[in-house]
């Protein structure tokens, strides 16, 4: 499946693929030896795996950008890596031009969170905070006090983040130039207290209504 998709991606126009990897370990030296935009990341992998090889990746070069491939059931280590600062994760089985187009979308500055995927994770999350509940460990409230310092709008982008639009997609939607977006973006991140954009459609997948 590597080698294919190395085939499929170095066809396309603009890609270069500068490097396949084994495991995670392999997959940082690539990244230490060939500093690529943008790094597609098996979830399981034997040795050092993706969710490992991602945090080495993010933490000696943050601006790499990190696509997970997943299965459904992953649920729990999609939760990990993606607390961790990776930019989407999308199903292994889909179509070769599905995962092309998400490597453009994370290149460009979006977030790649699969509808079916987040509705799963939406389910997951509040499975674990009810058991946190339950056992007198509360993980906090549907509707955190941080949400309070956001505006109205900056909460429509705040949802749409969280289903993975990129700043184009969300100026086209709520009829906003993209310099605009991203002043909401930046804004969001800052009064949420949080690393990045991928953190902030976290956020929203825990706390905000999911539509999908």
């Amino acid at each position: 499946m590597r080698e294919g998709l190395a085939t499929i991606i170095g066809l396309e126009p603009g890609m270069e693929v500068v490097g396949t990897a084994v495991d995670g370990r392999d997959a940082y030296a690539k990244v230490v030896e060939s500093r690529p935009d943008v790094v597609l990341m098996d979830i399981r992998m034997p040795g050092m795996d993706g969710v490992e090889g991602s945090e080495l990746i993010l933490k000696h070069f943050p601006e790499t950008k990190i696509l997970i491939l997943t299965t459904f059931d992953d649920a729990e280590l999609i939760m990990r890596v993606l607390e961790k600062g990776v930019h989407g994760y999308l199903f292994k089985d889909m179509p070769s031009e599905a995962i092309v187009s998400a490597i453009q979308s994370v290149y460009n500055g979006g977030t790649v969170l699969q509808h079916d995927i987040t509705a799963m994770l939406v389910h997951e999350l509040k499975k674990v905070s009810e058991r946190d509940q339950r056992n007198g460990n509360p993980s906090g409230s549907d509707e955190p006090a941080e949400l309070g310092l956001l505006t109205e709008r900056e909460k429509e982008v705040l949802v749409l983040l969280g289903q993975g639009y990129n700043n184009k997609e969300m100026a086209e939607l709520l009829h906003l130039t993209e310099g605009t977006v991203k002043n909401h973006v930046s804004n969001i991140i800052a009064k949420l207290g949080l690393r990045d954009r991928t953190q902030a459609a976290l956020f929203s997948v825990r706390h905000l209504p999911y539509k999908a």
